[in-house]
């Protein structure tokens, strides 16, 4: 599926895991994104046609978010390691193709806003372990 930030200056194709979005609550992701960080994942399949306008900020020891230097959209979230990135669900050409699934660090969600949807929601601990033990096997 093809995307693109909303200057145009950062133009992609990925191929997401499962149809489905989720957002995440954390404080780094709402502090970067301005709310909560809504994504879709997509593996190792990014393609960025041209990267001379990404900025990449190291946001841990593990993660990395990139955005646009033009028009500072927030647009991809990777592992540093490799093999993992979520893409902003609404950078996508066509998001009406996705479903709204999941929410994760609902423990540092604030109380000044609610989703309606019913999603598969995880507290950090829990997205922690769920990663610790996809790394494991």
């Amino acid at each position: 599926m093809s995307g693109r930030c909303l200057c145009g200056a950062i133009r992609f194709t990925a191929t997401p895991i499962k149809m489905e979005i989720d957002a995440c609550h954390c404080g780094a992701c709402r502090r970067w994104s301005a709310g909560p960080f809504m994504s879709v994942s997509c593996g190792d399949t990014l393609s960025i046609q041209d990267e001379s306008q990404l900025r990449v900020f190291r946001s841990s020891d593990w993660a990395e978010r990139i955005s646009c230097t033009n028009c500072g959209g927030a647009l991809f979230w990777r592992l540093t390691g490799g093999g993992f990135v979520a893409v902003a669900a609404f950078a996508f050409d066509d998001p009406s193709r996705f479903a709204f699934t999941e929410e994760i660090f609902v423990d540092e969600q604030p109380v000044s806003y609610a989703f309606a949807n019913e999603t598969h929601r995880m507290t950090g601990a829990e997205v922690v372990a769920a990663m610790q033990a996809k790394e494991g096997n």
